[in-house]
């Protein structure tokens, strides 16, 4: 029986393995068919995303096999210095030299050669800790002075993030953070106490912002600027309505040639409805859904309430970002800057998110009691000592 266990457990991680793989070959293939015109035209070479997707994707592979080892106890003892570094690096996109500003937003840091989105590493930082916070401190969760560690650290990330300005991503911080303070055991008076000031913020953020405002506008009724705010919406309209049921066709998109703003990227999903079609596009955003299912799983059957958390997190931002990316392009939401998981162009995405990947494998191995060598707090001290002889 116990050989059984094993045996299924090995094979619910493989099944995990292979749909992110497929998810990232099948980004990488996408990718170069939404940016080779742009990439050659204003870089004038057509693989250049794809080679910094291909880069991401490699990165992501290390990271998420590091993680698969990493014994995901560790990450609990070592949260406020993952928070400390988070906020570090979110701080260094506004110092000159060192953050890079694209289209008005300062959201890349420079390091070594290679551009950090600091705000796409924030979530799952977030999720640690919160994680941590909430099985570690159970019984103080229902208080308000309990909850206010967490309140605290992502109310900090959320200002930081949206002096970028990024709002997207800070909703999706917002999201996360009450979802997590919700399965965590926080009360329903919390929860209202928390939900409606949040909800009323949303409509300030966008009015204090005259751009936030033009794109609501712009939502609202994009043919009333078809030149301007609106440009964006009705290319990506135009794009999944060329497509059909069936698609035209792998790399016959007609709106990536510099028709469709960022379609490597927050628009993805655009031209993958042109190329093939309503069923293709049904069929992956199925095999996303069918990923989030397994982590559930997952988070079910993790032995402890950490482990639980910390994979609930992980299925929660993959859903939720899917969700708000499907809504943007097709015009259900104003527009935001928000990738589709594991498909658009950015390598600190994807890694971040196979490393994601490598944590819930861990947590799903320790839970069937899998003979796996982990990196615990000793290994990782021993390495230490060793490599400061």
């Amino acid at each position: 029986m116990e050989h059984l266990k094993k045996l299924r457990c090995r094979s619910d991680a493989l099944i995990i393995i292979g749909i992110v793989f497929a998810l990232v070959c099948f980004g990488c293939l996408m990718v170069y068919s939404a940016s080779f015109y742009s990439a050659n035209y204003h870089y004038g070479n057509k693989y250049f995303f794809l080679i910094k997707q291909i880069l991401g994707v490699v990165m992501g592979i290390c990271a998420m096999i590091f993680f698969i080892f990493f014994d995901y106890h560790l990450l609990a003892k070592l949260k406020w210095w993952i928070v400390g570094v988070t906020f570090v690096l979110l701080s260094l996109v506004f110092i000159p030299g060192l953050g890079m500003e694209s289209y008005g937003a300062k959201r890349w840091v420079s390091l070594f050669g290679f551009s950090i989105q600091p705000s796409e590493i924030a979530k799952f930082a977030l999720v640690i800790f919160i994680a941590s916070y909430m099985s570690e401190n159970h019984d103080k969760v229902k208080t308000l002075k309990g909850l206010f560690p967490v309140l605290v650290v992502g109310g900090l990330m959320c200002v930081l993030i949206m002096l970028e300005p990024s709002m997207s991503v800070t909703m999706c911080i917002g999201f996360v953070t009450l979802f997590m303070l919700i399965i965590g055991g926080m009360s329903r008076k919390h929860t209202l106490m928390f939900s409606i000031p949040a909800g009323a913020l949303v409509p300030f953020l966008i009015i204090l912002e005259p751009y936030r405002l033009k794109r609501l506008l712009a939502f609202i009724d994009p043919w009333a600027s078809p030149q301007g705010e609106g440009f964006q919406l009705i290319q990506s309209l135009y794009s999944l309505g060329d497509g059909g049921w069936f698609g035209v066709g792998l790399f016959n998109s007609r709106q990536k040639y510099l028709f469709l703003p960022f379609a490597e990227s927050d628009f993805i999903l655009s031209i993958i409805g042109e190329e093939i079609g309503f069923i293709g596009t049904s069929l992956l955003m199925l095999v996303i859904l069918f990923l989030v299912y397994r982590l559930i799983k997952i988070a079910i059957g993790a032995k402890d309430r950490f482990g639980a958390m910390l994979v609930s997190g992980v299925a929660f931002i993959i859903a939720v970002q899917t969700l708000l990316n499907i809504a943007v392009v097709t015009g259900s939401i104003p527009p935001t800057g928000l990738p589709l998981p594991f498909i658009s162009s950015g390598g600190t995405a994807v890694m971040v998110f196979m490393a994601g990947i490598g944590i819930c494998l861990n947590v799903l191995l320790q839970s069937k009691g899998q003979d796996v060598k982990v990196i615990k707090l000793k290994t990782l001290k021993k390495i230490i000592k060793n490599k400061s002889k």
